[in-house]
């Protein structure tokens, strides 16, 4: 599975997470197939998100979309996001002491 990591900032946070799960049959019909997000723990606002997605060039494409840009506005991004498109090489478990 492909995967996109995107870092930036809200407006609001409750806000742009109703705007986000409002987007889920879109993200969803472009190829998305999970979504994980995390805040920093000094500013609720500051998010990193985790999108799995079916192919990388399919990332690529929506998050190229002017749909996405209008979107993303709409939802209050604060700043440009920083995107890194992923694919997974490696992965282990830490075996507990």
């Amino acid at each position: 599975m492909a995967n996109m990591l995107i870092r930036h900032r809200v407006d609001d946070y409750d806000a742009w997470k109703k705007v986000f799960d409002e987007f889920i049959d879109t993200r969803r019909a472009a190829g998305e197939k999970s979504w994980r997000i995390w805040r920093t723990d000094d500013d609720a606002n500051n998010l990193v998100l985790l999108f799995g997605w079916d192919t990388i060039e399919n990332a690529k494409a929506f998050f190229a979309s002017a749909e996405l840009k209008a979107t993303m506005e709409n939802a209050g991004v604060a700043e440009p996001p920083e995107v890194y498109f992923l694919e997974e090489v490696n992965r282990g478990k830490t075996a507990a002491a």
